[in-house]
C-alpha cells in the first residue's frame, strides 16, 4: 500500500506541474494544519469550499480601503473614493453574470440566500386552489424546506388549499442515493395540473448531484410551472447557463465557492423576459429597487428599474460586497470553463484514488453517493465511510484535513479548482486510508 501511495503522489505532483491554474493558489490564504486541528505547521488540506471558501489575499487590503474611504470621506464615499458606494453593486454585475451564465441585467448581488428565495417566491409562486404544489428534492438543504413550507402556509388560507399537501418532495428509487432525471420528469408530468413551482438545488448539498437543469427547466415550463434554482452549491462550481436554460429565477450565496466570507452577500437571477415594465409581477419593493434616476427624488411611487435590481430592497452592505468583488476578479482571471475542466480532473483523481484504495482494502470499502458521471456532479464527492465514521473523521482532522461530516457516516470532500492542488487530493486519500486503517494520529 505504501508503494502504491508513493507512486500516486508522483502522479499528483506531475499533474500540479502541468496545471495552468496552479498560480491561483497563491491568491488565497490557506490555513495552517495546526490551526485547524492538525499537528504540523504546514498548510492544511482544505476540501470544504462547499461550506466556506478560503479568503483571497486581496480581501484584507480591499476592506481596509473601504474603511479608509469611510474615515476620510464620510457620506461623500457614496460618490467618491475608489469604489463609490452608490453604484458598488453595479461594479460586480458583469463579473457575476459571467460566473452564472446570464445577461448582466439579469443578476444582482443582494441580501442573503433564503431572503432572496423568499423575494423570488413572492413574484413567482402564485398558487391557486387547483395549482399550488412546490416541487423540491427530498434532500434539499433544510432552509429551502422551511422557506417553501412557510410560503405555502402563507398562501393556503387565501387560495383555499391544504398547506400540508403543498410541498412535494422528490425521492430516489429504493436503494439509490440520487434522483434520475427521467423520474423527475415523470413526476412533473403527473403533477402538471397541481404543481405551481419547481425549486430544486442545482447541485444537491448532500449528495453532490448536479441536476439536468436545462432539461428539467424546459420540461416544467412547457407544463406551465414556474422554475427556480437554488444555486448555493452550483455558483462558482459548475459552468452555468442561466439565460440560455431559461428558468424564471435563481438565487445563491457567495460564501462557498465564491469566497466572499461567512454570511456574506448573496445573489439572484431573474430572466430578462420578466424585466420589462409591463411584466406585472408582484414584488416586495424597497428604495434600491427603484429606478436610480428616480431614487433621490424621494417620491412615494415605486418605479422598478428594468433589471434584476428591481428586487433589491436596501442599499448593499459595502463591507459584504467588497470581498465578493475581490473574489469575482479571480474568477474573471481564471474563467469558468478552465476552472470546470480542472475541477473534473481534480475530482476524477479523487474518485480514482478512492476506487483503487477500495480494491486494495475490499473489507473496508468507502462508498460514493455522488454520481460517477462527471457531467452529473461538481467538484464534491460525498463519501460513505465504513465502521466508526465519526472516529475516522476525527482522525482526518488530526492529520490536517478539513472537510465536513454529515450524519450518520458521510464525509463531503470538495477539491476547489481555484486553490486546491492535485497533491491536496493525494494527501486526502492518503490520510483517509490511514484514518480508516486506524493508524496513529
Amino acid at each position: 500500500m505504501e508503494q502504491w501511495l508513493s507512486e500516486q503522489e508522483a502522479v499528483a505532483r506531475g499533474m500540479d506541474a502541468a496545471d495552468e491554474l496552479r498560480a491561483m493558489r497563491s491568491e488565497f490564504r490557506v490555513p495552517r494544519a495546526k490551526d485547524v486541528g492538525g499537528t504540523d505547521d504546514g498548510e492544511c488540506v482544505y476540501l470544504v469550499g462547499n461550506s466556506l471558501g478560503l479568503q483571497p489575499t486581496g480581501t484584507r487590503g480591499a476592506m481596509e480601503a473601504e474603511l479608509e474611504d469611510w474615515a476620510r470621506l464620510g457620506v461623500e464615499g457614496h460618490f467618491k473614493g475608489g469604489h463609490p458606494w452608490f453604484s458598488a453593486h453595479e461594479e460586480v454585475r458583469g463579473m457575476l453574470s459571467r460566473v452564472v451564465g446570464a445577461l448582466p441585467r439579469e443578476v444582482v448581488a443582494m441580501n442573503s440566500l433564503t431572503t432572496n428565495l423568499h423575494l423570488m417566491m413572492v413574484s413567482f409562486y402564485r398558487p391557486t386552489r387547483e395549482r399550488y404544489r412546490i416541487v423540491i428534492e427530498d434532500t434539499a438543504f433544510p432552509s429551502d424546506s422551511y422557506a417553501v413550507r412557510s410560503q405555502a402556509e402563507f398562501h393556503a388560507s387565501r387560495a383555499g388549499f391544504d398547506a400540508s399537501r403543498a410541498v412535494l418532495r422528490l425521492r430516489p428509487r429504493e436503494g439509490e442515493a440520487t434522483l434520475r432525471t427521467s423520474d423527475v420528469l415523470e413526476v412533473l408530468d403527473r403533477e402538471r395540473s397541481s404543481a405551481a413551482l419547481v425549486m430544486l438545488g442545482g447541485v444537491n448539498y448532500l449528495t453532490g448531484q448536479l441536476f439536468d437543469m436545462p432539461a428539467i427547466t424546459r420540461f416544467a415550463r412547457e407544463r406551465g410551472m414556474a422554475v427556480g434554482w437554488d444555486l448555493a452549491h452550483a455558483a462558482g462550481n459548475i459552468d452555468l447557463r442561466l439565460h440560455d436554460d431559461g428558468p424564471d429565477f435563481a438565487a445563491w450565496c457567495s460564501y462557498k465557492y465564491l469566497n466572499s466570507g461567512p454570511g456574506s452577500i448573496a445573489g439572484a437571477f431573474v430572466h430578462e423576459r420578466h424585466l420589462h415594465a409591463g411584466a406585472g409581477l408582484p414584488r416586495f419593493a424597497g428604495w434600491w429597487g427603484n429606478d436610480p434616476k428616480e431614487r433621490f427624488r424621494m417620491g412615494p411611487e415605486f418605479r422598478p428599474v428594468e433589471s434584476a435590481d428591481a428586487w433589491q430592497l436596501s442599499n448593499p452592505p459595502i463591507f459584504a460586497l467588497t470581498p465578493l468583488r475581490v473574489s469575482l476578479g479571480l474568477f474573471d482571471r481564471a474563467t469558468m470553463p478552465a476552472l470546470r475542466e480542472k475541477s473534473r480532473r481534480l475530482t476524477g483523481l479523487l474518485e480514482r484514488l478512492i476506487d483503487e484504495r477500495n480494491a486494495r482494502r475490499p473489507g473496508a470499502a468507502v462508498g460514493v453517493l455522488t454520481p460517477r458521471d462527471a457531467s452529473q456532479r461538481g467538484c464534491q464527492l460525498s463519501l460513505v465511510l465504513p465502521g466508526d465514521a465519526r472516529r475516522a473523521f476525527a482522525a482526518l482532522q488530526s492529520r490536517g484535513v478539513v472537510c465536513d461530516f454529515r450524519e450518520p457516516n458521510v464525509v463531503r470532500a470538495a477539491p476547489v479548482p481555484l486553490y486546491s492542488s492535485f497533491h491536496d487530493v493525494w494527501r486526502f486519500a492518503s490520510a483517509l486510508d490511514d484514518a480508516l486503517a486506524g493508524g496513529a494520529s
